[in-house]
């Protein structure tokens, strides 16, 4: 079993990339630096910190949208998408300084890593953008092809595992005021989103889990609802309230976790 393992930072965190393969011979260290230069290609394309960036330039009113290339095209259209099937929970324009694709870039960035890992051989991928995970294939254990299990931690203590999914493929994403404090803001009203403590979403396109996860941030129980629209028949959030020490799940089967 070749198996390889990379941490590279970027976008102002890291990014973890653990891959394998059922041939020993198979060199997946291409796959790696092609992930590398692909995440920082998105840094200088979407990040809102670079001053030079496409999405810096569009924040800034010197380009248009319609100027653009076809990935900062879908990547609008996929914040539009999520901007209305969220009702404007997860909304990008409503942004100081203008368009700010950075809550569904990551897991939209994290999908791209894992399908050039697979393109490259390998045969069972997970990759961990801070809390936005893409995972393919499962993983091999002792000959065996097992699901991803993904632990979710306390919000109020790190060092907790309060539940935990089992993906063999798809994506899964946190939001939550883990590492960066309350830094998400509702677009309703410009202040720290007070909807849920944490907000988990599993399904299989990362650059919308990320966003749903976000939204729920802003929304809490009320977002429970946007789960009964057909395009979200594959997804499931759980979810830790703000205000209650309890957690509530919504999608198909009531989120089988472990």
């Amino acid at each position: 079993m070749g198996q390889i393992r990379a941490e590279i930072e970027v976008w102002g965190t890291v990014l973890f990339v653990d891959a394998s393969t059922g041939d020993d011979e198979e060199d997946m260290q291409l796959g790696i630096d092609k992930v590398r230069e692909f995440a920082i290609h998105v840094d200088e394309v979407f990040s809102t910190y670079k001053s030079d960036s496409v999405i810096s330039q569009l924040r800034r009113n010197e380009i248009s949208i319609e100027s653009t290339s076809d990935e900062v095209k879908d990547v609008w259209n996929r914040c539009a998408f999520a901007r209305d099937i969220t009702e404007g929970a997860f909304d990008p324009w409503a942004v100081v300084g203008g368009f700010d694709p950075s809550g569904l870039v990551k897991g939209w960035a994290a999908d791209k890593c894992a399908e050039i890992m697979l393109a490259e051989g390998a045969k069972h991928v997970q990759v961990n953008a801070a809390g936005d995970l893409s995972l393919r294939g499962g993983h091999f254990d002792s000959g065996n092809i097992l699901p991803w299990s993904i632990g979710i931690v306390n919000p109020e203590n790190r060092q907790e595992i309060v539940q935990v999914f089992n993906i063999m493929d798809g994506a899964i994403a946190t939001s939550g005021t883990y590492e960066r404090g309350a830094h998400i803001l509702d677009p309703h009203t410009g202040l720290i989103a007070i909807g849920a403590r944490s907000a988990t979403v599993i399904g299989p396109d990362g650059g919308l889990t990320d966003a749903l996860a976000t939204a729920l941030m802003v929304e809490g129980r009320d977002g429970a609802i946007w789960f009964s629209h057909p395009d979200l028949a594959e997804y499931s959030a759980w979810v830790v309230d703000r205000h209650e020490d309890v957690a509530w799940s919504v999608g198909p089967e009531s989120l089988k976790g472990g």
